[in-house]
């Protein structure tokens, strides 16, 4: 079952729209701000988002672009009243991928929504564990709307352990996962590394991840309770 965002404020319209694609045979999440629309998102893996631009804490195309800027390819289909070529082409220019004017019927949505899911689309790798999240072709991990900055040993250590999470790996294991270099890493190298990321991980505001020491044998990525 496909499972949709929707990020609408009029509670007329979200009512009508969420019931009448769930009747369509779609699982539908209802976000009636932009604060709900971020939160909702890190909780879920969608498959597409209706998304309305005029919200009472912001401008839907703020959605929009975050999305785009973590390299996800989730198909964004904007709900607007305004019927302005500008608002259009600034909506399209934010990353989505179809617009629908309001008013409209529900079967033109549906339409929509179903072409936009049959459309071909190339999608990254992600890893989520807890609430953070690894975008694996863009060497980019988040915490909610943060990014923590890790250099290319930081993310490649993170990226080993997260393949695992809270099982222990070994240093022998990561420096032999570390790839053509391995031979010139110790295991007081792994430490410095795992040093930095657990600094940079507890740093992030919000992050309920932290690697844990297994004396003597290595290390585990953990979920704070």
């Amino acid at each position: 079952m496909n499972q949709i965002l929707l990020v609408e404020d009029d509670p007329m319209l979200g009512t009508n729209l969420k019931l009448n694609l769930e009747l369509e045979g779609f699982k539908v999440d209802w976000a009636q701000n932009l604060a709900e629309a971020f939160a909702t998102n890190e909780q879920q893996p969608y498959q597409l988002a209706l998304l309305d631009l005029g919200l009472p804490d912001g401008s839907g195309l703020n959605f929009c672009r975050s999305v785009r800027e973590k390299g996800s390819r989730l198909p964004i289909i904007i709900l607007t009243a305004q019927s302005d070529e500008d608002s259009v082409v600034e909506g399209l220019s934010a990353g989505a991928d179809d617009y629908v004017k309001k008013p409209f019927s529900n079967r033109e949505v549906v339409a929509r929504i179903r072409a936009a899911l049959r459309a071909p689309t190339v999608r990254e790798e992600q890893i989520r564990v807890g609430n953070l999240l690894v975008l694996m072709e863009q060497r980019r991990v988040y915490v909610g709307q943060e990014e923590i900055p890790l250099n290319r040993r930081e993310f490649d250590v993170l990226k080993i352990l997260i393949a695992r999470p809270g099982v222990v790996v070994t240093r022998e294991m990561i420096i032999t996962q570390l790839g053509d270099s391995a031979e010139h890493i110790f295991d007081r190298t792994v430490d410095s590394h795992v040093s930095h990321l657990r600094a940079k991980l507890k740093k992030a505001k919000e992050c309920n991840i932290r690697v844990k020491s297994e004396y003597g044998v290595g290390y585990r990525i953990a979920t704070l309770d």
